[in-house]
């Protein structure tokens, strides 16, 4: 270790800096980011029934093919416009599209012939926001009109089916595009031609599995690049606010900056390597944990580095010595962070287990940075880089001075007890809010702007079924004969307005079910359970479709936080135990890391209610949430407990948490400020449970950071005194025993206590 530290903090140090540079640049330049090959089955919980019957029709030889809904509306009747509308269908249609295929008679009221179209696979909409992996649209009961033969518009290659209100039709499309970016192109073409070609009168909007997806992925067009924008020039401005000069800020920002494109492009290339799927949001909230976590560690060793510039003269020996010390604070909330996030391998959604082994690969590329690259280019510069505040040898360090923490940390002394209870209650009744929060989005709530597909499915709700822009499918690998029981079966749920049996395919069949329900509603997800009640005797026979889907995966989110929000309390509890070498002050820290999350969505859900209009959280919100407030949230504390420990060891446990809270007050609140902006910046992208996620730690990192680290964890430690570190003992001669026989352990401090100035013994 000295001897890498030595390499690192050498004058000819600034090579190893370049090179490191280099070396990502060439990373980002060379390899760039890996392609992935997006499924329906990305988003849905794995073992899941909507999952399983996703994965029956992913077998039908056209499953690159999405359905979509063409909406057509007006303001009087538009009967007389449907064999125009009819041939513009035609004329309009994409290369490669396909008229509904469906075979068999619609087991419905009213079911026109060729109503539903066959095979369409799923849309990839993110979770809860229309339908995962229907299989279009059955046509919608009562549709058509009495007598002899179809009327005008029903008759053409693309049926115009008009509603019985007279101021809607629909007609179904089957679309060509395997991929995310196929559907876009294709669904925003068509919506250019229909909007080009459609009657003086009538409006044409695109909606269905095609169009969501379609939508998805154009609001996400250039949202990572803003994204990543937007993070720089918050860390740019809180860097120069922090440093207070107009040269410093650029060298942590360009080393973070290229760590972040390094740790994206190694990411997406470990992820394809292991086959784990990952989705426009992954790289999005990667960045921006690396952006957060990398110039955390950046703050933490540049303040340790200005620190030993007022102790010796030579700045090789005051960064080995800053880096000697910070290294270990860094190192050990890399690792809480790494292994809190690999928790997420174990949940059933993929895309989400492919966030946890991004963020991994992330946090370790952003720790190597900050080690390896940085002192490096510190070094390279003389003093002059802090102008203004240029660091002078002589000058009072950090924990000598009275700064405004030592202040507080003073304040709090007097009278830690009250202080402690003052701060339990304070937090206890911002976690109030716990007790109110609705969870699931519907999913015209999914977006901040609620795009085409969503709106339009709404308007067509008002003039067909709720259910027909986003059916249900039940898909059976079985004959013709078993198809038509299973529509018989269903037939009879109370809720169903239409049924339309479709002939296997290659031994696959379906069942095409519209719901009487709104999509997303409670009576929509009652009747998807009275639709896989008639069903269950059948073998491999599955539910899926939009809320199928959505009901599963609310079932998977419940089951990830139960399983996987133990496991990282667990994991990070006995990281912390480790680098410690305690028990009692490892489960302090993290009972305050927790009492902060609760805090954090307590406050958060009124936020979202009075303030933004959020009418319930996303499901998926708080795992995540709780997955980076707990991982990140602890850092604070490992970087105040390190200091204190090593500060005990000199002048004891009670005065080392002031002298610590002195000299890492204000590197840690700028962290914290820095990490909460940086996450808060998630509201510039589309998504409702992003903007929800930054939102929360936004909150949560500024209650840890001004909050629980500043008075309550040091005035815990002021009542325990030497007990915090039970079993463990620190005795101000410098020597930590773990037993009563005195036997010595490792751990931060061990044998490098040694006072103010004195010169470094390894």
């Amino acid at each position: 270790m000295s001897r890498l530290v030595t390499t690192l903090t050498a004058p000819r140090s600034w090579i190893i800096a370049l090179v490191g540079l280099l070396l990502g640049v060439g990373v980002i330049a060379g390899i760039g980011h890996a392609e992935r090959s997006a499924s329906a089955l990305d988003t849905l919980p794995a073992g899941f029934d909507s999952t399983q019957g996703q994965a029956l029709l992913d077998e039908l030889p056209d499953e690159g093919s999405k359905t979509a809904i063409v909406l057509f509306t007006a303001d009087s009747d538009i009967e007389a416009s449907l064999p125009e509308l009819s041939q513009l269908m035609e004329d309009v249609a994409p290369e490669g599209a396909e008229p509904p295929a469906t075979q068999g008679s619609g087991a419905g009221e009213g079911a026109p012939e060729g109503g539903a179209p066959e095979g369409a696979e799923g849309s990839g909409a993110p979770e809860g926001a229309g339908q995962e992996g229907a299989e279009g649209s059955g046509a919608p009961e009562g549709a058509g009109q009495e007598g002899g033969g179809p009327p005008p518009g029903l008759s053409g290659e693309y049926p115009v089916i008009p509603a019985e209100d007279g101021t809607a039709a629909i007609s179904v499309i089957d679309l060509d595009a395997p991929t995310a970016t196929d559907t876009q192109q294709v669904v925003t073409q068509l919506r250019t031609d229909l909007s080009d070609g459609v009657p003086d009168g009538v409006t044409a909007q695109v909606t269905g599995p095609a169009a969501i997806e379609a939508d998805l992925a154009s609001v996400f067009d250039g949202a990572n690049i803003t994204l990543l924008g937007t993070t720089a020039a918050v860390v740019a401005l809180l860097l120069i606010v922090t440093y207070r000069s107009p040269i410093l800020w650029v060298i942590p920002l360009l080393v973070v900056g290229v760590a972040d494109q390094t740790a994206a492009s190694a990411a997406t290339h470990v992820l394809k390597l292991f086959g784990i799927p990952w989705d426009e949001s992954t790289i999005g909230i990667l960045s921006v944990l690396v952006f957060g976590a990398g110039t955390n560690y950046a703050l933490l060793l540049i303040s340790r580095y200005r620190d030993e510039l007022r102790r010796h003269s030579s700045r090789h020996e005051a960064m080995a010595l800053a880096l000697r010390r910070a290294a270990e604070a860094i190192i050990a909330s890399a690792s809480t962070v790494v292994v809190g996030v690999l928790c997420l391998l174990l949940s059933v959604f993929p895309s989400t287990r492919g966030l946890g082994l991004a963020c991994a690969v992330g946090v370790l590329v952003a720790m190597a940075f900050v080690l390896l690259v940085l002192p490096g280019a510190l070094v390279v510069f003389g003093r002059w880089v802090f102008w203004p505040q240029v660091p002078r040898e002589g000058q009072a360090v950090l924990a000598e001075s009275r700064s405004l923490w030592r202040r507080i940390g003073d304040t709090v002394a007097k009278a830690p007890a009250a202080y402690i209870a003052g701060t339990l209650t304070l937090l206890a009744a911002m976690a109030f809010g716990i007790t109110q929060i609705s969870s699931g989005l519907a999913p015209e709530d999914q977006f901040l702007e609620t795009p085409e597909a969503i709106t339009a499915a709404e308007r067509l709700g008002e003039s067909f079924p709720a259910g027909t822009s986003d059916p249900l499918v039940v898909v059976t690998r079985g004959d013709e004969a078993q198809v038509d029981e299973l529509a018989a079966a269903v037939e009879d749920v109370d809720g169903v307005t239409q049924v339309t049996p479709v002939e296997p395919v290659d031994g696959i069949g379906q069942v095409q079910v519209v719901l009487e329900a709104e999509p997303g509603s409670e009576p929509a997800q009652e009747t998807v359970g009275e639709v896989r009640a008639a069903v269950e005797g059948y073998a491999d026979t599955h539910v899926t479709g939009g809320d199928a889907s959505a009901l599963d995966e609310s079932d998977g989110n419940v089951r990830d936080r139960f399983v996987v929000m133990p496991l990282i309390l667990a994991l990070v509890l006995l990281a912390l135990m480790g680098l410690l070498r305690s028990v009692l002050a490892p489960v302090i820290l993290v009972t305050s890391v927790v009492a902060t999350f609760c805090a954090a969505i307590g406050v958060s859900w009124w936020l979202f209610t009075g303030v933004f209009g959020f009418g319930a959280i996303d499901a998926s919100m708080p795992l995540l949430a709780f997955l980076f407030l707990v991982a990140l949230g602890v850092d604070y504390n490992i970087f105040l407990i390190t200091r204190t420990l090593e500060e005990a060891g000199v002048h004891g446990t009670r005065d080392g948490v002031l002298r610590a809270l002195g000299a890492t007050g204000g590197v840690i609140t700028s962290a914290g400020i820095l990490l909460a902006a940086v996450f808060a910046v998630l509201g510039v992208l589309p998504l409702v449970v992003l903007a929800q996620i930054g939102v929360v730690i936004c909150i949560g990192v500024l209650l840890d950071t001004l909050l629980v680290r500043t008075v309550l964890v040091p005035a815990i430690v002021r009542v325990l005194g030497e007990r915090f570190w039970w079993p463990r003992r620190v005795d101000q001669a410098g020597r930590h025993r773990t037993d009563e026989e005195g036997t010595e352990t490792g751990g931060p401090g061990t044998a490098e206590l040694a006072p103010a100035g004195a010169p470094d013994a390894r």
